[in-house]
């Protein structure tokens, strides 16, 4: 099996369940050798985010600059980027230094509703990365926030936002349903040439902490190892139904608790 290393760019998570340290444990689940770039650290846990510190914009540049310079990276996951001089300088490097897969988490909102990427981050992100992934994964409220409208209400809003994402440059799309008021949780892939749905039915469980960052880190860590992407969301969509399935046997925190990221091992 060929030995991947992946990469993520994003903020913490003391409690474990999201951010960076999700991101590293989704990626030696699904054997991946994990790398990290630390963007703002988060005081956050299964009930909120009550503090943010930003880390400074030059200090990330430092750490992509040591992990490029030395690791062979197969693969990226970006999301918590915070603010416009950390949009900018994440565009700036993988301008100088293109990366093979590159999966954008569009982080905006936590769990509880809190804000991780400011306004005017929002149009930086837009204008300057979107059009440098290979995939975006946005659940419904990120995508009307990139698209400056209101969130789709149902699968065939949901296509037309992706459509109009891919014109800013995106080379593909997963529209996430989770929001939808419907029995299973559809999701859709879009590329200029390819539409798919997937579906999965919705687990009963309160302990989703970490969801968005966990997919779309199991789409970076696998995407190397197959021929297309609707091949990788199969595995990754897979992996994660087991995740949320087995989520209730962990016991972490007073509010929504963690996926749990090793459930076939555990």
């Amino acid at each position: 099996m060929k030995r991947i290393n992946a990469l993520t760019v994003a903020g913490t998570d003391p409690s474990g369940g999201a951010g960076i340290q999700a991101d590293l444990k989704t990626f030696s689940a699904l054997g991946a050798y994990g790398t990290s770039v630390v963007t703002a650290l988060v005081a956050q846990n299964t009930t909120g985010v009550q503090s943010v510190y930003l880390i400074e914009p030059e200090f990330v540049a430092a750490q992509l600059d040591s992990v490029l310079s030395d690791v062979r990276i197969d693969s990226l996951k970006i999301g918590m980027l915070a603010e416009s001089d950390i949009v900018e300088i994440v565009a700036d490097r993988l301008q100088r230094a293109p990366l093979p897969w590159v999966v954008l988490d569009t982080v905006m909102l936590a769990k509880s509703g809190d804000p991780l990427l400011s306004p005017a981050a929002v149009a930086t992100l837009r204008d300057r990365l979107l059009p440098q992934v290979s995939l975006i994964t946005p659940n419904l409220p990120e995508a009307a926030a990139l698209l400056n409208t209101s969130a789709a209400r149902n699968e065939q809003e949901m296509c037309a936002q992706g459509r109009a994402l891919l014109a800013m440059g995106c080379k593909a799309v997963l529209m996430k349903g989770g929001h939808l008021e419907e029995g299973e949780s559809p999701d859709w892939l879009l590329t200029v040439d390819f539409e798919e749905r997937f579906t999965s039915p919705r687990i009963r469980t309160k302990n989703t902490h970490g969801t968005g960052c966990s997919l779309s880190a199991a789409l970076a860590a696998l995407r190397p190892r197959h021929e297309d992407w609707a091949s990788t969301l199969r595995e990754a969509k897979a992996w994660l139904q087991g995740a949320l399935q087995h989520a209730d046997t962990l016991e972490v925190g007073h509010g929504h608790g963690p996926v749990h990221h090793f459930w076939r091992w555990w």
